[in-house]
């Protein structure tokens, strides 16, 4: 164990439970007013009807010798314990976590199978800033999740079948395949579908051949699939290239198209006839859900077929909690999309449970978000034409603007490395700014601000991390040499700086367990800012002798290496020079 806050719960628990009679949580919490605080007497008190003073002392009493990891103890207020660490034992469990493979970081004590549905872009569509929150979102839970020990199934749920499909293949043919084909590989995918949408709507010749041209492809037509594959193909080549520039894990392996649940739709009409939870409303199948009315207090169904024998989403959607669970062998399954989705992604999920498909343990959890805005506190529209802003040029303007940021800041670096390490702050600036905000709120996205060397932002952590790499390089000393220093804990700021990182551990479990990046985010800010106030009261390569320097040393480099492990969970690189 290296955080020290769950290392002294461990050790007042037995202690608690003595007094308790039965397990009962210390409630170790940090304090403004020691180290840590354990307040689990107060409501052990009100259970046994003592003074909460009391029972704290008889837990101190109960606990014994804990000089090995506390330097005192003290009872406060009307029932705290106060708790500061000893120096020794705060010096250990750091020499601990730099140890291990995970920088003290707890593995998780039930590994198991997790599904993150994430991203979801539309075929023939571009992403636009409204994807870029799904994205970076869907990363950095992935990346935590696979960090302490699960296996993570990563799931693009892509929009590649259905209606729209019959005009696009039209449009694709009316152009001709290679004139298509060129217009797509451009990325000019908005562009193609507005023509193909346009084309319908006016043309009552193209609106039928359009509708004919979803029954052949629902129908399995060979011509009309190929045309569909190119569609597809062209797509999808277009989504790598976000992703690649975006930074995120996801490839060609993790694309699961509505298409590939289309054979699984009508098994699921049959499964739910069985359990006998379909109804007849309106010529359409549905379930009725308990707890959801429409507006006028009424019943809401969840429609499973339309009333002309098409499906819905919905039966797509529990196809998925079919096949997760089953196939994939998953506990755990996230949806990554935005808040709108709630009432639908409820329903599903009460659908699931009452046809047996999501046993008792099984998770279903929407991880909702809210909107992308800008200065005017609207939608993100870009300065031309007032339309939603794509994603891709979003990203090339946040290099640009961070390579001029960059040359200022370092105007001797190389024009390669400039350019390399603009793309790692503008992309981690740009994901930065959407992940250190509350997931469920809107934020407004403000380039000023997202890209400045102060404040909690991308730059100044990415900074304090390329600051470290120059004291070792200046020193001409190799990081790992000083690893089996423990570090001498004399003045505050060393001591503020060795207990900042023992919270990693908390910090990573903290995002973990409220599905919450920003909570890391909010961690790391805190240990740059505890970084920056130990370099500026300890001098390290003019400590006062060697034993002192390489302490410091020490935890410099602890510091950057949780700086880069703790941005690499948040999918954002860490240059060593900038």
């Amino acid at each position: 164990m290296a955080d020290p806050f769950i290392s002294v719960a461990e050790r007042l628990a037995p202690a608690f439970a003595a007094v308790a009679g039965g397990a009962c949580d210390p409630v170790v919490r940090p304090s403004d007013r020691a180290d840590g605080q354990a307040n689990g007497a107060l409501a052990l008190a009100k259970k046994l009807g003592l003074q909460p003073r009391e029972v704290a002392q008889q837990v101190l009493d109960a606990a014994g010798d804990v000089s090995d990891m506390l330097a005192s103890t003290e009872i406060a207020g009307p029932g705290f314990i106060n708790l500061v660490f000893s120096n020794t034992f705060i010096a250990e469990q750091l020499s601990l976590a730099t140890h291990n493979p995970r920088l003290g970081v707890r593995a998780s004590s039930d590994p198991h199978t997790v599904v993150v549905d994430y991203s979801a872009p539309n075929v023939a569509k571009e992403m636009h800033v409204g994807h870029l929150r799904s994205s970076v979102i869907g990363d950095a839970l992935v990346r935590a999740l696979m960090f302490v020990g699960h296996t993570v199934v990563r799931e693009n749920h892509i929009g590649d079948w259905g209606t729209p499909f019959g005009m696009l293949i039209e449009h694709l043919i009316d152009m001709g395949e290679d004139n298509a084909a060129n217009e797509l590989g451009v990325g000019d995918l908005d562009g193609f579908y507005k023509a193909a949408r346009r084309k319908f709507e006016e043309s009552d010749e193209f609106k039928g051949r359009a509708r004919a041209r979803v029954v052949m492809l629902q129908g399995g037509d060979e011509d009309t699939l190929r045309l569909w594959r190119t569609l597809v193909s062209e797509s999808t080549r277009y989504f790598n290239q976000v992703y690649r520039q975006l930074d995120v894990l996801l490839t060609d392996d993790d694309l699961m198209g509505e298409s590939a649940y289309n054979p699984m739709l009508a098994p699921v009409v049959e499964r739910l006839r069985e359990a006998k939870l379909l109804e007849e409303s309106d010529g359409a199948e549905v379930v009725f859900v308990d707890g959801f009315t429409n507006r006028d207090n009424e019943p809401l169904p969840l429609i499973i077929r339309k009333g002309d024998g098409g499906y819905n989403y919905a039966t797509s959607d529990l196809a998925c909690v079919i096949d997760r669970v089953e196939r994939l062998g998953a506990r755990s399954l996230l949806y990554v999309v935005g808040a709108p989705q709630a009432q639908h992604l409820q329903m599903v999920e009460a659908v699931a449970r009452k046809a047996g498909w999501l046993p008792d343990g099984y998770i279903m959890n929407h991880v909702s978000f809210g909107s992308v805005l800008g200065s005017d506190r609207k939608m993100l529209k870009s300065r031309s034409g007032g339309e939603t802003v794509k994603l891709n040029a979003l990203l090339d303007e946040a290099v640009e603007r961070a390579e001029v940021s960059v040359a200022e800041k370092n105007p001797e670096m190389s024009a390669a490395d400039r350019t390399a390490v603009a793309t790692m702050v503008g992309i981690g600036a740009v994901k930065y700014s959407d992940l250190s905000s509350d997931r469920v709120k809107d934020y407004i996205f403000d380039w000023e601000r997202m890209l400045s060397f102060e404040g909690n932002t991308a730059p100044y952590l990415q900074y304090a991390h390329a600051r470290i790499c120059s004291i070792f390089r200046r020193a001409g000393i190799d990081r790992a040499s000083i690893r089996d220093v423990v570090p001498t804990l004399v003045e505050v700021q060393e001591r503020d700086l060795a207990l900042r990182i023992l919270r990693f551990d908390s910090a990573v479990w903290e995002m973990i367990d409220t599905l919450g990046p920003h909570k890391l985010c909010t961690y790391l800010f805190d240990l740059a800012t505890d970084f920056t106030s130990f370099y500026e009261h300890c001098p390290v390569l003019k400590a006062d002798n060697d034993a002192m320097r390489d302490s410091r040393l020490a935890l410099c480099d602890a510091t950057a290496r949780i700086m880069s492990e703790g941005l690499g969970l948040l999918g954002i690189r860490a240059p060593e020079q900038m």
